[in-house]
This record gives structure tokens, C-alpha cells and sequence, in this order.
């Protein structure tokens, strides 16, 4: 390791040693920078790792808001804006009982680096709140909504921070956060994505997460001269991202073996077809079902309570669609001798360092989701374009610049990983890429 990075790591661990998700998103970054930053002192000159690390600016606030017995319930609310180089903040909102600044953080860090690499002018910030919409009326939900926006709206504009959904946030979330803002501001500003088609969304949003990731696998695979058609995946969770991969390898020709949530997974041998992944989507999207249920429609699937997909079949492919760090040391090996050849991240950090060098060690083709699952940011930023110029493109459109973006971006890592003295190494590649963007950016702006 550079002896810069280490001392940066050193400090950072020193001063925030109980934000593990956060530390271990920076060193898996700063880790891959050694090659660039030996190649160049400007760098350390001014400082770059040490401002990189911190965010700009960190809000936290408290969201009072009214149950339906009438009772005011408390929790916590955080916007993250690490970093406006290359231009306004743009991340999720997240709201889950396990958000704190340390995953925020993290999140935000890595959303500096995708969002650099989809080739769109956006900074990087994340945000959200330990309220949980499960089990909530929609009259709990909205009245959380307007209490959170009531404090956030003061530092979010159209040029200057635009979240966006994430884990808790899907169409009825930010429909209420949006019409809040307007509300307060009295102006119609582009200042939320995901919004619903009918008032400034963008068709292929939900979808773009997933599908990116898989456009992404079919780049990787396209450079050693193989197709994706007839591949077999594993694919982990169930929301949104794990339906749009599921969608787009069945258009593909590839085939999905697994689903799952957090009670456990399921495997079906015969595929998860298209007519099976509605079922799903139902289930999941109207229902609020779990995945145990899909074997009682589906009599030939397995269902294996408590598990992960990653140990219980072979496969070509594992695409993780659910969380941060879910494959562990010893699903990673799982991986291996299940005949995994690629791993290409649609979740955000799902793979521990650990489960890396497993991967780097059994020439497991690897794509971190920085790079691969950039697809949703990045139609996040064409929701944006399409507002400012008060246009809305066809499916097909947005579909066409989202495949050109992956594509873009595969481009990018795989090149600069061989430039930097490592081809074919991904993880060097897009963090060198997304680095030098920012960094560069950073020092052509002063401070």
C-alpha cells in the first residue's frame, strides 16, 4: 500500500473507528489509488485524500411526525453531501431501521465515484432516516414525509443536491416528499427522481439498476469473447434491483436459478421465467409478500429457509441485487466451487474484502457496483436532463442511452486498469478513473 494511503487509512481509523461500513468502503478505494498516486505527487501535494474522505457538509436532524393514534413518534433524519466536484449532490434517500451516518456515509463515498464514472455532471451524497415505512398506513408514511422535508428542503435545489430513492423509498415516498418541497419552495424544480411518470419521471428508471448490471456482465463477458445467452445466474433478493436483472437476463437469453429475501432463498433449476418473475413482482410490489410463497406456486422450486443463494447450486454468474456485504469469506468459496466465472455487483458493497480475494485468487471475472450498478444513478441523471429541458424520451431512448453508459463505463475501467499496470482488474480500474475525475476537479477548483 502507498505510504500516503496508509496514513490517510491510519488517521481515519483513529478518529472514526466505529463506522466499519465507512472505513471499509475507503480503504477498498484508496487501496487501488497506489499506481496513480505514485505516479503523481500532486495529489498528496494538495491534499486530496485527506478532503476526499470528508464530507462537505453533513446535516442531521430530527423528524418529528404524528402516528395514526394520534401519538408523536421521533426519529433521526441525515443528508450526506460528500462531495460537489464535478456537480450537484446527487444520491438516495434510504429509510430503514438500521440507517445511521456511519452506512450513509458509505453509501455517499461510493456515490462520489459511480456517479464520476457515468460520464454526467453529478457529486455524490446519500441521506435518510431510521423510520420504517413496513407495517405503516399511507397516512403515516406521508405524515413522516412532510416532517422530514419540512427540515431537509432548506438544503436541497435542482443545482445544488437532488436525492433520489433508495431502500425504503420507492413511487409513494418520494411522491409525498416532492409534493411537500413544492409545497414549501412554491416552485416546480427538478429537485427529486424517481418521481411518477405522470408529473417528471423517466420511463426505465426502475428498471435501470437492474438492467444496467446486466448490460455491464454482457460488456465483461463481450471482452473474452463470450456471449451471455445461455448463462446461468445466481441472483440474490427481490426488489426492485433483483427483478429488473431477472427481466433483462431473460431478454438476454441467460437464465435466473434464484431469488431471495431475508428470510431465504429460493431456487428454481427450470429458470425464473418471465411469466414466473410477474408472479414475483406481484407478490413483492402489491402483496408485500415473502419468497417462501413461490413454491407453493411453483411446485418443482426449492425453497431453503434462512440461506443465501451463493452454495446452493452451480452456476456462470452471481449477481448480488440485495445489500451491502452478503457475500462473506465463505460464500465467496461457495462461489468457486459452485463454478462461479463472474461476479458483477448490482447491490451497493455486497461483497466483504474478504470474498474479493477470493475472487482476485480464482480468476472470478469481478465487477465492483460501483461500476456496474451505476445504471440507476445514472437514469436518475437523465430523469434530470429531461426535466430542465422539459422533455420526456421514449423507453426506447432512455433505454438506448442507458446501454451506452454501461458500456461507457466498462470502457473506462477496463481500460484504465490496464493502463495503471493491472488489466482486467475492475475494481482498480473504475476507482483510478472515478478518482482522477473528482481529484482532478477538486485541484482545478482550489479551496
Amino acid at each position: 500500500m502507498n505510504k500516503y494511503v496508509a496514513r490517510v487509512m491510519e488517521d481515519l481509523k483513529a478518529k472514526q473507528p466505529w463506522e466499519k461500513e465507512f472505513l471499509q468502503a475507503a480503504e477498498e478505494v484508496l487501496s487501488s489509488l497506489s499506481a496513480v498516486l505514485d505516479r503523481d505527487s500532486k495529489y498528496e501535494k494538495n491534499k486530496i485524500l485527506e478532503r476526499m474522505v470528508v464530507p462537505e457538509r453533513i446535516i442531521m436532524f430530527q423528524v418529528p411526525w404524528v402516528d395514526d393514534k394520534g401519538q408523536i413518534q421521533v426519529n433521526q433524519g441525515y443528508r450526506v453531501q460528500f462531495n460537489s466536484a464535478i456537480g450537484p449532490y446527487k444520491g438516495g434517500l434510504r429509510f430503514h431501521p438500521s440507517v445511521n451516518l456511519g452506512i450513509l456515509k458509505f453509501l455517499g463515498f461510493e456515490q462520489v465515484f459511480k456517479n464520476a464514472l457515468t460520464t454526467l455532471p453529478m457529486g455524490g451524497g446519500k441521506g435518510g432516516s431510521n423510520f420504517d415505512p413496513k407495517g405503516k398506513s399511507d397516512n403515516e408514511v406521508r405524515s413522516f414525509c412532510n416532517a422530514f422535508m419540512r427540515e431537509l428542503y432548506r438544503h436541497i435545489g435542482p443545482s445544488t443536491d437532488v436525492p433520489a430513492g433508495d431502500i425504503g423509498v420507492g413511487g409513494r415516498e418520494i411522491g409525498y416528499l416532492f409534493g411537500q418541497y413544492k409545497r414549501i419552495v412554491n416552485s416546480y424544480d427538478s429537485v427529486l427522481t424517481g418521481k411518477a411518470l405522470n408529473w417528471g419521471g423517466s420511463l426505465i428508471r426502475p428498471e435501470a439498476t437492474g438492467y444496467g448490471n446486466v448490460y455491464f456482465a454482457q460488456e465483461m463477458l463481450a471482452v473474452k469473447g463470450e456471449s451471455i445467452e445461455g448463462k446461468t445466474a445466481l441472483v440474490s433478493g427481490s426488489g426492485n434491483v433483483a427483478q429488473y436483472t431477472v427481466e433483462k437476463l431473460n431478454q438476454l437469453g441467460a437464465k435466473a436459478i434464484t431469488m431471495s429475501d431475508s428470510n431465504g432463498t429460493v431456487l428454481d433449476m427450470d429458470g425464473i421465467t418471465p411469466e414466473k418473475l410477474e408472479w414475483v413482482k406481484n407478490l413483492k410490489n402489491v402483496k408485500r409478500g415473502r419468497m417462501a410463497e413461490y413454491v407453493k406456486k411453483f411446485k418443482k422450486a426449492k425453497y431453503f429457509e434462512g440461506a443465501r443463494p451463493w452454495a446452493l447450486a452451480k452456476a456462470d454468474m452471481a449477481l448480488p441485487s440485495a445489500t451491502q456485504n452478503e457475500i462473506e469469506l465463505k460464500d465467496a468459496k461457495a462461489l468457486v466451487k459452485g463454478g462461479i466465472k463472474l461476479v458483477s455487483e448490482g447491490a451497493n458493497m455486497p461483497s466483504t474484502p474478504e470474498a474479493i480475494e477470493v475472487y482476485f485468487a480464482n480468476n472470478i471475472t469481478y465487477a465492483p457496483g460501483k461500476a456496474s450498478n451505476a445504471g440507476g444513478v445514472a437514469t436518475s441523471g437523465l430523469e434530470m436532463s429531461q426535466n430542465a429541458m422539459r422533455l420526456s424520451w421514449t423507453s426506447e431512448e432512455v433505454d438506448e442511452k442507458l446501454h451506452g453508459i454501461m458500456k461507457s463505463i466498462h470502457k473506462t475501467a477496463y481500460e484504465t486498469a490496464a493502463e495503471y499496470g493491472t488489466p482486467g482488474n475492475y475494481m482498480n480500474g473504475a476507482n483510478i478513473a472515478g478518482f482522477k475525475k473528482v481529484a482532478d476537479s477538486m485541484i482545478d477548483q482550489g479551496f
